[in-house]
């Protein structure tokens, strides 16, 4: 795969949206569309295989009409969404064989339980379910002769030829590739797997694409099926839209090479059309909506999601389902954002305590609940979320370590000697856990290592490592409410003092100092204090060159800088910034997750200076 990005290439940057025509323009076009073509050929090879082994029953669709098919996928939803797991997943299994509603019904609950898990028998399980529906789609997808595709027909404008199950049969495969293709990249990590869940994706995406032009042009004899079927293509295009446009230029680029672009704009309001809808699939684009703006916009954007459509969504969704897990955490995560800690509190709380058969969910409500905890300074609650999902989850046992022994090291003038000793064993056993997914190591486990290893070569101690840990997440969001902020800049404050008036500095001084000046820094400008925070930026970028090994800090300064240099007014200088901290700095920690945040910050700013020229 890489050495075929490698060959020379007209990239073709395209301003369309999915959905509209995109134009592939490359030397080697010809040969990648002919190994494309060979491959789906392999892939519908593969499911025939499988179909004759797998000795399906006969489809009767006298038994499960494509209406009752809807009704009952729309049933699953409600029991699922109100914690009734094993209700959803039993309505949906008698008919997984001869329903294709059913079978990715089945196959997504499926999906979900592999992610929450990321456990290998599970990704495994679910992989196998997926390449089961595959199946049960492609009996009712249309039947094309030799020579002739979907997109072909599509083309020719023969809409009509479509029945109406085959047009949803198209919906439900394109949906079992996309699910399919992000299972690929999570249990195999070779470059082959990697090359056939890109060309699964771009499959998918050009099935969407498909579907849209359906939708527009077909005649629909039901209205009701016509509004599934939008529901499915709004939230189809909308979530491609939106993924594609948040990632890095480079990536981008990649993926315009071989077709693609985004639309973060359409992709919103497609998927906010889809929430609106009565669709059966209304209930995804809620869940991508809220996904978007109470969590992708927190971690890779400086500014905050819409929380009024947010709030919107979550009155309406909570009424209907008062103790759902799903819609619980995202109210506490909405107030966690809102600096409502005690709301948030509440919220993930129940969340939590409103199921027992996904522990997996209890664990994504026990980080959140470390983490409002480390924000109201209450160390010892963060250390009881802390030690449970060390010994409970599987998914990093070095960066849960890691985390457990830095919340100690903030509680390290209270520990006793037993706690000392853990404390010192806890930062041995970091490097042992170390694992490795999709090929590579996870940055955060790496970046959890090299400060374990620092902390021993730094005398057995850390400079407010859970407030750099709180950082890297860009969880000084949360600090624009004062009350909240008070004790987060007292605790700088008094490193800063220490470190100052240190007789003894460590060889690490400069490290920790612009450690320090970062923290302060952010801290301020998000107490509404950005020219003294820029100060302390400066500061960081000035000791460069002194530092030895927090050398991500420089870059992470930078952007941090060019946020207040645009809020001031000085446009040029702000962009010229993020080029610089993107273009000139690299081989530094959490340096991918950097280069989101700089690719969404230039996205805004260049679309802000584009609409103010017009």
């Amino acid at each position: 795969m890489l050495s075929t990005m490698s060959l020379p290439v007209k990239v073709n940057i395209m301003e369309k949206p999915i959905g509209e025509t995109a134009i592939l323009e490359t030397p080697i076009q010809e040969s990648l569309l002919t190994y494309e073509e060979n491959f789906i050929d392999e892939e519908i090879d593969d499911l025939e295989e499988f179909e004759d082994a797998s000795d399906l029953p006969a489809v009767d669709l006298d038994d499960m009409t494509l209406e009752k098919a809807l009704e009952e996928g729309q049933q699953a939803i409600n029991y699922f969404f109100n914690n009734q797991f094993v209700q959803a997943k039993n309505l949906m299994s008698p008919y997984s064989n001869v329903s294709m509603y059913h079978s990715l019904g089945h196959s997504i609950f499926l999906f979900l339980e592999a992610i929450l898990t990321v456990e290998p028998a599970a990704i495994k399980t679910a992989s196998k379910s997926l390449k089961h529906s595959l199946i049960v789609c492609n009996r009712f997808r249309r039947k094309n002769t030799i020579g002739e595709s979907l997109g072909k027909m599509v083309k020719k404008n023969n809409y009509e030829q479509l029945t109406e199950i085959e047009a949803h049969a198209e919906l439900c495969y394109a949906e079992c590739l996309l699910l399919k293709a992000v299972l690929t990249f999570m249990e195999d990590e070779t470059l082959g797997s990697f090359i056939k869940a890109g060309l699964k994706i771009k499959s998918c995406f050009n099935s969407y694409k498909d579907c849209q032009q359906i939708l527009n042009k077909r005649h629909w004899e039901s209205e009701q099926s016509k509004l599934h079927f939008e529901s499915g293509v709004k939230m189809g295009i909308g979530t491609f839209n939106l993924m594609i446009s948040m990632l890095p230029s480079r990536v981008i680029k990649l993926l315009e090479f071989i077709g693609f672009s985004g639309n973060k704009e359409h992709g919103l309001l497609d998927l906010t059309q889809g929430y609106k809808m009565k669709g059966i699939r209304q209930i995804l684009c809620t869940m991508t909506l809220l996904g978007y703006h109470l969590i992708v916009m927190h971690v890779l954007s400086h500014k905050e999601g819409d929380m009024g459509i947010c709030q919107d969504i979550l009155d309406k969704q909570l009424a209907k389902y008062p103790d759902g897990v799903w819609f619980l955490f995202f109210r506490g995560r909405l107030e966690f954002l809102k600096g409502r800690l005690d709301e948030s509190i509440r919220y993930y709380t129940r969340s939590w305590k409103s199921q027992d058969l996904w522990p997996q969910f209890h664990h994504v409500c026990f980080w959140e609940l470390l983490w409002v905890h480390c924000l109201k300074c209450e160390w010892r609650e963060a250390l009881q979320y802390s030690s449970r999902l060390k010994q409970e989850s599987k998914w990093s046992k070095c960066l849960y370590t890691y985390q457990k022994a830095v919340i100690m090291i903030m509680l390290q003038d209270e520990l006793t000697k037993e706690e000392q000793e853990e404390l010192d064993q806890l930062m041995k056993d970091v490097p042992r856990y170390k694992q490795r997914i999709a090929g590579k190591s996870l940055p955060m486990e790496k970046f959890a290592i090299k400060k374990s290893e620092r902390y021993f070569n730094q005398r057995k101690s850390l400079v407010l490592p859970a407030l750099e840990l709180m950082f890297m997440w860009n969880l000084f969001k949360i600090l624009k409410n004062f009350n909240i902020a008070s004790e987060i800049i007292k605790l700088i404050d008094t490193a800063e003092a220490e470190i100052e008036s240190s007789v003894k500095p460590s060889k690490y001084n400069c490290d920790n100092k612009a450690l320090i000046y970062v923290l302060k820094g952010a801290c301020l400008r998000h107490m509404g204090s950005p020219n003294q925070a820029l100060d302390y930026f400066e500061k960081v970028i000035d000791m460069q060159k002194q530092i030895l090994e927090d050398n991500y800090l420089v870059p992470y300064a930078i952007v941090e800088l060019a946020i207040i240099e645009w809020s001031f007014g000085n446009k040029e200088k702000a962009v010229l910034a993020l080029e610089d901290a993107k273009k000139n700095y690299t081989s530094y920690s959490c340096e991918s997750r950097l280069h989101f945040r700089i690719h969404t910050a230039l996205s805004e700013f260049k679309a802000e200076i584009k609409s103010a020229k017009h």
